[in-house]
């Protein structure tokens, strides 16, 4: 997903429960793809952020699929 320079400045290393990209629509997308490289490399998530994910994967993002290979 493409973002501007000014859009990762605002980001940052904050994780979903702390920054969503600003056009909603992008929200599910984002969130998927954040889903997966965590998955895939096996990164722990924060219970903030679990809770983050949690609320879209329920919710609006429900049909959103997360589609990832594990490093082996």
């Amino acid at each position: 997903m493409g973002v501007t320079a000014r859009t990762n400045r605002s980001k940052a290393d904050q994780d979903p429960a702390q920054w969503l990209p600003p056009l909603p629509t992008a929200h599910c997308r984002y969130l998927a793809e954040w889903t997966s490289t965590k998955l895939r490399w096996d990164l722990a998530a924060d219970p903030a952020e679990l809770d983050a994910i949690g609320v879209f994967a329920s919710g609006q993002c429900k049909d959103t699929p997360v589609i990832y290979t594990a490093v082996p």
